[in-house]
């Protein structure tokens, strides 16, 4: 069971076995990879019923697309480099009552992926929280490896960020300083280094930037003007390679 699990906790200590910078520094040319995203198990018999607050008790039909996304996964040539899945890997919230059967299945249906192929998960706001807590940070990586992360593929830098720190980090501000003082770090070592600067960059995260134009209004589904602002400036301005960002959360 240790080495199954291995595949789902392989992001650790803000970097990702495999898929590091000393083995993945060089650029090999173009290159594919999957980005999924809400396999939310949980999430249709709720929306069916018009209670997606609720937990949800069934979760057999998010499964089966699971594993008709996976087997159509393996199939592909070239080899995707890696499958990234965006967030709200399961609908129940932590620590209620679907919870722990939501994610054991999705996990029995993740590991029919091709072993070649590194499995990458970002946190979402049903995995954390809307308001996400220290002990909701520490349940996600005890149980998919770290919110935050970098990793590197064929001289490619990507940064996996935790948005709901974004979003509203009120119960846990330290996590959020903590992250914004990495990126901080990242983002220059894109641009100026030390070391070999990446030829693109990378980012994905759960809640987007923005949906249509990044001056829109805040909602839900967005990050705040301000947050979204300042992250924008921030990226261009490490960006003088080619760069982008990479989300889902509305559906």
């Amino acid at each position: 069971m240790a080495e199954a699990e291995d595949i789902f906790l392989r992001a650790k200590q803000r970097t990702f076995t495999g898929l590091t910078e000393d083995e993945q520094k060089e650029w090999r040319g173009p290159f594919c990879f999957i980005q999924a995203a809400d396999p939310q198990l949980g999430l249709m018999k709720t929306w069916r019923e018009g209670d997606c607050d609720g937990g949800g008790d069934e979760w057999t039909d998010e499964v089966q697309l699971t594993q008709q996304a996976v087997e159509a996964v393996n199939k592909l040539s070239p080899r995707p480099k890696f499958m990234v899945l965006c967030g709200d890997l399961v609908h129940a919230m932590p620590s209620t009552q679907y919870r722990e059967g939501q994610e054991r299945d999705l996990k029995v249906a993740l590991r029919g992926t091709d072993p070649s192929i590194p499995l990458v998960f970002v946190s979402g706001n049903h995995d954390l929280g809307n308001t996400p807590t220290p002990e909701t940070v520490a349940q996600f990586c005890n149980a998919w490896g770290d919110d935050y992360f970098s990793f590197w593929v064929g001289g490619v830098l990507c940064l996996v960020l935790n948005s709901q720190l974004f979003f509203d980090a009120s119960a846990c501000p330290d996590l959020r300083d903590a992250q914004e003082a990495w990126l901080e770090g990242q983002l220059q070592r894109a641009s100026q280094g030390p070391g070999v600067i990446p030829k693109h960059v990378l980012v994905f995260q759960h809640i987007p930037l923005y949906l249509k134009t990044p001056d829109e209004e805040d909602d839900y589904f967005n990050l705040q003007t301000a947050t979204r602002q300042s992250l924008l400036g921030r990226f261009k301005r490490a960006a003088h390679m080619k760069g982008r960002s990479s989300s889902t959360h509305l559906h």
